[in-house]
């Protein structure tokens, strides 16, 4: 985060859609590469919808996009489906920052619990969800079937966080 300018969060709007697209390409190619596979075309065909329903936030260091979070609500859950910061902002706080912010909304609309699944591979994100509360609650092979590697589905409730 630079010095001068805080991070905002905000709702992506519909006009934004490309820039959010593009960002999660590039940030997940070498994670998608790790797992053997490369993105396809239509990977995030349903970002659209999810921008119009609201469920994608992003962060912005004045007016550029450094991160975004899909997120996908269920009953008394909200899923982070997919979390990427700009690969020349990585590892500066982004991610925390709107973890963090994901969590106060899902608080204020009443939400139990935060969910997410990850490639057990991916020890530095694992850790990353340990230190904002989440909890390993399964593993499994990935219901899509694309890849071999072991996902782990973690929790955090948001009940204690109030």
């Amino acid at each position: 985060m630079s010095a001068e300018t805080p991070l905002a969060f905000a709702v992506a709007a519909p006009v934004q859609l490309a820039q959010v697209d593009a960002l999660m390409r590039l940030a997940f190619a070498p994670y998608i590469r790790r797992l053997g596979r490369e993105i396809t075309a239509d990977a995030y065909g349903w970002f659209a919808e999810a921008i119009v329903k609201g469920d994608i936030y992003i962060a912005l260091d004045g007016s550029g996009i450094v991160g975004a979070i899909a997120t996908r609500r269920r009953d008394a859950d909200m899923e982070l489906a997919l979390i990427s910061v700009s690969p020349t902002r990585q590892k500066s706080g982004i991610a925390s920052f709107m973890i963090g912010r994901v969590a106060e909304i899902a608080r204020s609309r009443g939400l139990k619990t935060l969910s997410l699944t990850t490639a057990e591979m991916m020890e530095d994100r694992i850790r990353l969800y340990r230190r904002h509360g989440f909890e390993i609650v399964r593993r499994g092979l990935p219901e899509h079937g694309k890849d071999a590697h072991m996902r782990v589905h973690m929790e955090r409730g948001l009940a204690a966080d109030a």
